[in-house]
């Protein structure tokens, strides 16, 4: 059977629905056991707090002094976007702590202690077990990062009066990229012991990171090479796409010279993200859940 059948089927059952509810419930049970939320609350609150009272000093200090010529560039554009910016990096770093430690130890961790034969007998069975637990992990790290991107873009419509071109369609980019890091997390468990599986995937998303960074330099250096290095990595981490198409959101109808700079964007550059950018994300993440179905089916517990 291919690994498609086995994913469809693990969630076409109203038995194997009953069965992966719960599956989502014991995730959540033991990342409150972990105190895996208690820390990333804790850091969510340190951030949001830093992050207003940074936002509240720069807007004051721009409206006081101004930093360039008004003819030239759009100072409270030029600080809105960089300081927002900020926010949307730090909330989806926030975002795939959460997304990785509801996934640690997912299968060869939990195989190892024990947890995970009396789950996956029938009729749940790997496939559904696989696809709940993925189904949990980026739910819940997707709906942090719209809370934390919807009180960050308050604090910064609140503080200094400025908002992004588009306020919705960021938030749900973010959201879309701690998902994609919740499928590499999950198919990395299958693999990897839990602490070899975290070191992986947070190496993963640095890596994505520093494409970005490497597009960025690329474009700024007119090199051919270091672009098509930074598109291909791209591709290959679909994430770091989701996140330069949010910078690029924050100000797509910005133009002239103010335009350029904050398109600049902070650790990656701001890209547009056309809709197949969009529907390879989609199809990536599906296809790496598929793998980890498929190599789950075919591991000894």
């Amino acid at each position: 059977m291919s690994a498609a059948p086995r994913v469809a089927d693990a969630v076409t059952s109203p038995r194997r629905v009953d069965g992966a509810l719960a599956i989502v419930s014991f995730a959540f049970a033991e990342s409150l056991r972990r105190r895996v939320l208690v820390v990333v609350c804790a850091l969510t609150v340190a951030f949001l707090g830093l992050y207003a009272l940074g936002a509240h000093f720069a807007f004051r200090e721009v409206e006081r002094l101004g930093l360039v010529g008004p003819d030239l560039v759009d100072e409270w554009t030029l600080v809105g976007s960089t300081l927002f910016g900020l926010a949307l990096f730090a909330t989806l770093f926030l975002g795939a702590v959460l997304a990785i430690f509801l996934t640690i130890g997912l299968v060869r961790g939990d195989a190892e202690t024990g947890l995970l034969q009396p789950l996956v007998v029938r009729p749940l069975g790997r496939g559904t077990m696989i696809v709940a637990r993925f189904a949990g992990a980026a739910g819940a790290a997707a709906l942090y990062v719209l809370v934390v991107y919807a009180i960050a873009l308050a604090a910064t419509v609140a503080l200094g009066e400025w908002s992004p071109d588009d306020a919705l369609l960021p938030g749900l980019a973010l959201a879309g990229a701690v998902a994609v890091i919740a499928a590499i997390s999950i198919l990395a468990s299958v693999f990897l012991s839990a602490t070899a599986q975290g070191i992986a995937v947070f190496m993963v998303f640095g890596a994505g990171l520093v494409a970005g960074l490497l597009g960025q330099i690329g474009n700024a250096l007119d090199s051919e090479s270091l672009e098509r290095i930074a598109e291909w990595m791209t591709v290959a981490l679909p994430f770091e796409a989701l996140y330069q198409g949010a910078l690029y959101l924050l100000t797509s109808e910005t133009t002239g010279l103010t335009g350029d700079l904050v398109r600049l964007g902070p650790f990656g550059g701001a890209q547009e993200l056309g809709l197949g950018g969009v529907a390879w994300a989609l199809l990536y993440t599906a296809l790496v859940v598929a793998a980890a179905v498929a190599a789950f089916s075919r591991r000894d517990l």
